[in-house]
């Protein structure tokens, strides 16, 4: 056994990761409980048992740390689900918007039946992407399987509801937003029927046409709508 693997399973390494970890649950549960910033660090570290006053900054620096390392704990494996889903989509050739769909809603539902803190994270991440400014670069960092999911998207959408509508994020909102609703109800023991019934619903968000008098007001506050206008009021 190497140097580095003795320090690594030694009782001090154990204990900074017990520590670790049980910071990071209590986080979870607050966070969802009272919100990121409602949360205090104080609170956090009372749930986890720590009387060392440091133990918080020490294994993440601060808050945003902390939210960090919860994210970090979950989004792994919904990203590996929902890459192997897209691969699966590519593979097909076939053009498909509920598989998309199903491709943003399955792999977070997965973690509906998570006992380790997975209701509570997505509890967190529908926070953080329904705020009136949302934190989206906090939930979609680098190398995170949504943009191939944007990209796949994309082609199937009317120009608009892409450039102007944004509507593959008011999808994954609504997605978020459905998901942590029942994250924070009562445990079922099946979620199947709630999952393929959002599946359906977010490929109606996706292809949700513009309407008329939705394509009229937008060019109305366009520019070039806006010059029409006037000319033919002469």
């Amino acid at each position: 056994m190497t140097a580095h693997e003795t320090q690594a399973t030694s009782p001090r390494s154990r204990k900074a990761g017990d520590t670790r970890a049980t910071l990071i649950r209590a986080a979870e549960q607050l966070f969802a409980a009272k919100g990121v910033d409602g949360a205090s660090l104080n609170e956090i570290k009372r749930a986890a048992g720590q009387r060392n006053a440091m133990a918080l900054q020490y294994h993440f620096g601060d808050r945003t740390g902390l939210l960090r390392a919860v994210l970090d704990k979950h989004l792994p494996a919904v990203d590996a689900r929902r890459e192997v889903l897209l691969q699966q989509y590519e593979d097909s050739g076939a053009e498909d918007l509920r598989s998309l769909a199903a491709a943003l809603v399955l792999p977070a539902a997965a973690k509906l039946a998570d006992p380790d803190g997975g209701r509570e994270f997505l509890q967190v991440v529908a926070e953080l992407l329904n705020r009136p400014e949302p934190l989206v670069e906090v939930v979609v960092t680098e190398g995170s399987s949504i943009y191939p999911w944007r990209r796949l998207v994309e082609p199937l959408l009317a120009p608009e509801s892409v450039a102007v509508f944004h509507t593959r994020f008011t999808a994954m909102r609504f997605c978020h937003a459905e998901l942590a609703a029942r994250a924070a109800g009562r445990p079922r023991r099946d979620d199947r029927l709630f999952t393929s019934r959002l599946v359906d619903l977010v490929t109606a968000v996706l292809a949700a046409p513009v309407s008329a008098q939705t394509a009229r007001l937008l060019q109305d506050r366009s520019p070039k709508g806006r010059v029409e206008r006037r000319v033919s009021a002469r």
